[in-house]
């Protein structure tokens, strides 16, 4: 959508308006959230393992490739078919799932006494329920999630009754420890293509070219910079009668070309795996020219990004499957890390994880962290604020002592008279600072004087708060005049001096904020003379 502001205009609210700098043409950041309700204009950003596996699905269906869901839950049986001798050393690498077995709960005189304690004088029948309920779920004929509400239902007491009785009178639910089984989470994508293949020959005849981008799992003893625990597999398979290895490095060749990379190197694969033919499995290089000189090991630009093979006909033979099939496959944090120029995958992965990645905030996010503090609440307080900010803007500089009435009115039946003083001799109404505003500048939260020497800071409008020193003030008198109409008072004086911490000038940053620049070593600089003093009269 294109962003016309003259039509953001027009259909925001009278009070946004106010807040539009005609000049500048961007939106300020609001004193007051409830009067500006428009912000700012966001827009989405894309993890980048998931907008490289939007752009390899984009590529694979340039293609002509027919996407596949391959399963991800695979028997062990499978593996030792696909792997055959190898498939010890591979099994140890796979997660096996999982379950906590059915206790056999049974119930003793001893227990049905302490359920008669908890839940009260039960009848032969209910004792016999709560009997046939644990069966039902020792069978399996009840989940473990409809336990509780089954059994509550039919003795007509509350669910949280059964959980304590659960919990106290049958320890054995507590002891229950997982339970492996023979299934595994798939390590490789070729467990599931060789179950896919097997059925889908028995509807559809070749030839076949299916891709699948999905999760694969692998137990690594350890998580790095170059491998985790779980990745995305981009993995395609061509059956036909006539493949051979040279559909394999066409394929290689028009699904890289589509990422930037120029030439490629087909290199034998000393790994070797039973599962594909001797001699064809096939290491994929490729130069990209965005790592040339770069501070990584491909500083000369070529990169493994792919491996790719001929399915050996032995265990294609188990599967029932009288067909070549070449299969190529990728990792996609591999790819995209080269795509988004990162150098660690749990890092580019998880940048979330403090453990991972460095925390970076830009100038604008910051700015979002800055705000007035104390604000009026009334529509006579915002006024007051508002003619507070005008007559300092106008005679700011006036010799003093000096006095310049700035509201009379009414708040909950009082006459409230404000004033914009100096009563000092030899200087001004306000200070220099008065009109510095907060501006967010290499990651440094600074009160500055919008001039020539600032020019930078202040050329990035989104990095600007649109708060200034001499807006936090009279913000803070008209909320402040407001508690002294309501405590009863007669007079109110609300003055700032030199200002030392935002905290002086009524400004709050957020504990985000703050965490982020003492993490940085940034600055929060907000200080300067303001000597500005609002002095109110209520009767």
């Amino acid at each position: 959508m294109k962003f016309d502001p003259d039509k953001i205009r027009e259909n925001a609210s009278e009070d946004f308006d106010r807040a539009w700098n005609d000049s500048a043409k961007y939106v300020k950041k609001p004193l007051f959230n409830e009067r500006y309700p428009i912000t700012s204009i966001n827009y989405g950003k894309p993890h980048p393992v998931y907008d490289t596996i939007s752009k390899l699905r984009e590529a694979y269906l340039r293609m002509g490739f027919e996407e596949m869901m391959n399963p991800i839950i695979v028997d062990e049986q499978e593996v030792h078919k696909q792997f055959g001798h190898e498939a010890l050393a591979v099994l140890d690498r796979c997660f096996y799932l999982a379950g906590l077995p059915r206790p056999n709960a049974g119930i003793s005189d001893e227990r049905i006494s302490k359920i008669k304690e908890m839940l009260g004088d039960l009848s032969t029948e209910d004792i016999d329920i709560i009997r046939k309920v644990l069966h039902a779920y020792k069978k399996g004929e009840i989940e473990g999630d409809d336990l509780v509400p089954e059994m509550a239902a039919k003795l007509d007491v509350s669910d949280s009754l059964i959980v304590e009785v659960i919990d106290q009178v049958f320890p054995e639910f507590k002891e229950l420890a997982p339970k492996a089984g023979k299934r595994t989470l798939r390590s490789h994508m070729t467990s599931g293509w060789f179950i896919s293949l097997s059925e889908i020959l028995k509807r559809r005849e070749p030839p076949f070219n299916l891709f699948s981008i999905d999760r694969c799992f692998r137990r690594e003893q350890q998580e790095d910079a170059a491998r985790l625990m779980t990745y995305y597999s981009a993995s395609c398979v061509i059956m036909d009668e006539d493949v051979t290895v040279d559909h394999g490095k066409a394929v290689a060749q028009a699904l890289l070309s589509q990422f930037g990379f120029e030439k490629f190197q087909f290199r034998p694969d000393e790994k070797r795996s039973k599962y594909y033919s001797p001699d064809t499995q096939i290491e994929v290089f490729a130069y990209h020219p965005k790592l040339v000189g770069s501070n990584t090991k491909y500083s000369d630009g070529w990169v493994e990004i792919a491996t790719f093979g001929i399915y050996s006909p032995i265990p294609l033979s188990k599967y029932d499957i009288p067909y070549p099939v070449m299969n190529l496959g990728l990792g996609v944090e591999r790819l995209a890390m080269i795509i988004h120029e990162a150098t660690d995958l749990r890092g580019m992965s998880y940048p979330q994880m403090e453990l991972y990645s460095e925390w970076e905030m830009s100038d604008s996010e910051l700015a979002r962290h800055v705000e007035i503090d104390m604000i009026p609440e009334s529509s006579q307080g915002r006024e007051i604020f508002e003619a507070i900010v005008k007559q300092c803007e106008t005679h700011a500089s006036e010799p003093s002592p000096c006095e310049f009435p700035a509201w009379e009115g009414e708040i909950e039946g009082h006459n409230v008279k404000v004033s914009v003083i100096e009563p000092e001799e030899d200087t001004k109404l306000c200070g220099p600072a008065a009109f510095n505003e907060i501006v967010i500048y290499n990651n440094d939260i600074l009160g500055l004087p919008d001039n020539k020497k600032w020019k930078k800071a202040f050329s990035n409008h989104s990095a600007r708060t649109g708060v200034r020193f001499i807006e936090a003030l009279a913000a803070k008198a008209a909320s402040e005049i407001e508690d002294a109409v309501a405590k009863g008072d007669t007079e109110i004086e609300t003055r700032a001096r030199i200002i030392k911490t935002p905290a002086e000038i009524n400004i709050k940053l957020s504990p985000l904020a703050q965490r982020y620049v003492t993490g940085k070593n940034k600055k929060i600089d907000i200080r300067g003379p303001v000597f500005t003093t609002i002095k109110t009269e209520i009767s």
